[in-house]
């Protein structure tokens, strides 16, 4: 049966009202339409539940009313708006070229222009003494016709001739494959839809790929072979447990395919010889609850990334390809408590180890040759550094990637032999911005039960403890997720400002490894919420900040520390941002039908258990949302979001709307086109964060419009 909004006429007129007027008179209200549900004793009754159906006319109707009466409110911001979003762009260099990376007999690279939304993809022949640029890929001409735009695959086959790539037009992140002649820039006729991943065979013709079923879920592996039509494909996997996603990929020497099936704490992996044809898959070892191993291989022997045996923060094993599935191990990196090995790459003389502890994502080297490891020093308390850009497996240099709060994105070749950095490219910062006018610092904060938070934070130098400035603190929490810290060219709008800049690295986020990931999860999840609350009051007893100005932001995930922490400290903090928030955490964990929610059973618990269902239920952002006064509300949501379905900020914001006390702005921002990370294109992004930002500084200020002073 249809859902019937009997307020569609007033809907309607809202809108008609607003167009001509260019005024709201109230608030859009969403009609309340009882749901009932009865679990385990507990009857629950969801007012809102009629806004999941974006088919439903009034439904969306709805949603333009929300982004209407955004736009009066934040009317008054628009010359601010236009101003931080040059501000934004005068500090990035519109036209700019990424440190080319040789792949056998090219140069890889790409180069955004100014005033175009998407990289372009170029390569130059590495044999030559003055190439001429090859333009393989130009985004902006695919994304021509589209409001929205993102590409998935970009690979080449081992000869270079074609291009295999993925798309996305609609922000719901189901991609579509197609393949390109690089010889003469002709595309084949093949269009295979729901790609996620995929490989190329060493045959130059083969292509593995992987596919989604209705929840979005990785889940079939076929092989194509080019020239051919998709309906031919052979089917070479499939995964039927809903808690298990399928992922491909192939060994850095070009010897071994790899389909890895895996949960959030238990995986499989599945391997074939490439250069044998109808090579059959083989299973590793079967999979065991709990149990996490990943492959990777290296003259002869398979390299193991796994927690087994309760290694929690993982160790590095190899073995014979020949043994049995974990016998004649050798332990190539031991467990260590304080970071957490997250991957691994292979080359021919060395591996480069990824690791995470203490607020820091570090690389160390393990040379085959001396069987010695030892940790790249950099130069930063706290920063992000990972490998980039490394697809030959023959080589002395590893490619890195280095950021950190203070330092712009920077690539460096580290040179194994002489163990030194050679930098390659610094991103340049526009605008007059300066390094030395700032500082940043990793802060250690007692948690209510004795646990230490780190806490990144950057600031303007001459920045005083006395409780005048405002406050922006970042949280996210969960998954594992590090969050270290990074460079962006936008926050430096609101910390010349005077704002203080913080990243709280609490539990349930990975930046201690995986023991401090554990203590935010599942029955001790409030850990999260509470931690995030201690950073806030540490800052303000510090008098970094008072209420009034503290500004709290998270997204998806993020988002339901945002909804959480406000229903439990109205009172501590002044403006929240959630971006596409994850707040109806009970009504979503309770429909195994929607994308992610089986898999996610081991990162927030089954709801279908009664110990979980009550846990989940106590902290709901959606539904523990009581009568009182909340802080100042920007909240954001996608129509097209497949991993937070847009209804959830909607439902929240409905019932906030009906709920609330106080007179603060509150308002709902859906993005019509896009979908979990908002707009696609570089451009329409900063505009995005403009809009954020104006909101910010809009209510700081007292500007902008309220509950009060709107009529």
């Amino acid at each position: 049966m249809k859902r019937v909004f009997k307020g569609c006429l007033w809907v309607t007129g809202l809108i008609l009202l607003t167009a001509c007027l260019q005024r709201i008179v109230e608030p859009p209200m969403a009609q309340q339409i009882e749901k009932k549900v009865e679990v385990f004793g507990d009857t629950r009754v969801d007012y809102y539940d009629w806004l999941k159906d974006k088919s439903d006319s009034n439904v969306i109707a709805y949603l333009e009313a929300e982004n209407a009466y955004a736009d009066y409110i934040l009317k008054d911001t628009k010359g601010l708006q236009k101003k931080l979003y040059k501000e934004m762009i005068k500090r990035i260099p519109e036209t700019d070229i990424s440190v080319p990376v040789k792949y056998d007999t090219y140069y890889y690279y790409y180069r955004h222009e100014k005033g175009k939304q998407y990289p372009i993809y170029c390569r130059k022949k590495a044999s030559l003494e003055n190439p001429e640029e090859e333009v393989y890929f130009d985004a902006n001409t695919r994304a021509q016709e589209s409001n929205f735009y993102a590409l998935n695959l970009l690979t080449i086959t081992p000869n270079h001739e074609i291009l295999a790539f993925s798309e996305d037009r609609k922000g719901n992140e189901v991609y579509t494959l197609r393949f390109k002649d690089l010889q003469d820039d002709t595309f084949y006729p093949e269009v295979i839809d729901s790609v996620a991943s995929g490989v190329w065979s060493t045959d130059n013709k083969t292509f593995y790929y992987s596919t989604v079923d209705y929840t979005y879920r990785p889940w079939r592996v076929y092989k194509h072979v080019l020239g051919t039509s998709p309906s031919e494909d052979v089917l070479l996997f499939e995964e039927p447990e809903m808690a298990f996603y399928v992922d491909i990929s192939q060994s850095k020497d070009k010897q071994y395919l790899f389909v890895t099936s895996a949960s959030s704490i238990t995986s499989e992996v599945f391997f074939l010889k490439m250069s044998i044809s109808n090579s059959p898959l083989t299973c590793f070892s079967p999979r065991e609850e709990s149990v996490e191993y990943y492959l990777e291989h290296h003259d002869g022997f398979f390299y193991i990334h796994t927690n087994r045996g309760n290694q929690k923060n993982f160790v590095i094993l190899c073995q014979p390809v020949s043994s049995p599935a974990f016998t004649d191990i050798l332990s190539i990196y031991g467990h260590n408590r304080e970071a957490k090995i997250t991957g691994f790459e292979v080359f021919k003389d060395f591996l480069a180890v990824y690791r995470t502890g203490n607020a820091r994502a570090m690389i160390d080297i393990y040379s085959f040759k001396d069987k010695q490891a030892y940790t790249i020093n950099f130069p930063e308390e706290t920063y992000t550094a990972q490998g980039t850009g490394n697809p030959m497996f023959d080589t002395e240099k590893l490619r890195i990637y280095y950021t950190s709060l203070l330092t712009p994105e920077t690539i460096y070749d580290y040179d194994i032999e002489t163990k030194t950095l050679n930098i390659l490219k610094q991103k340049e910062v526009k605008g007059g911005w300066n390094q030395e006018n700032y500082e940043t610092s990793l802060l250690w904060v007692k948690a209510r039960d004795g646990a230490e938070i780190p806490v990144s934070v950057v600031y303007k130098k001459g920045f005083k403890k006395d409780g005048s400035h405002p406050l922006y603190l970042y949280g996210y929490g969960s998954y594992g997720m590090t969050m270290t810290p990074y460079f962006s060219y936008v926050r430096w709008s609101l910390i010349d400002r005077g704002f203080v800049y913080a990243i709280a690295h609490i539990r349930g986020g990975g930046a201690r490894g995986e023991y401090w990931y554990e203590e935010g999860k599942l029955l001790k999840k409030k850990n999260t919420f509470t931690d995030f609350i201690d950073v806030a009051e540490y800052f303000i007893r510090e008098k970094y900040t008072i209420p009034e100005k503290l500004v709290i932001s998270g997204g998806s995930a993020g988002g339901l520390l945002m909804g959480s922490v406000i229903n439990m400290r109205p009172d501590l903090f002044g403006i929240v941002v959630a971006s596409v928030p994850f707040v109806d955490v009970l009504n979503t964990m309770s429909d195994p039908t929607l994308p992610l929610t089986v898999i996610e059973y081991d990162e927030w618990g089954n709801p279908g258990i009664e110990e979980y269902y009550y846990y989940i239920k106590s902290y709901c952002p959606y539904t523990n949302v009581e009568a009182k006064a909340y802080p100042s509300m920007m909240i954001t949501a996608g129509l097209n979001d497949s991993r937070v379905s847009y209804a959830e900020p909607a439902k929240w914001t409905a019932k906030l709307r009906g709920m609330k006390t106080d007179k603060n702005p509150l308002i709902l921002r859906t993005n019509m086109g896009a979908g979990h990370g908002g707009a696609s294109g570089r451009y329409d992004a900063y505009k995005e964060i403009a809009e954020e930002y104006a909101f910010i500084l809009g209510v700081i200020s007292g500007d902008l419009k309220n509950e009060d002073n709107q009529f």
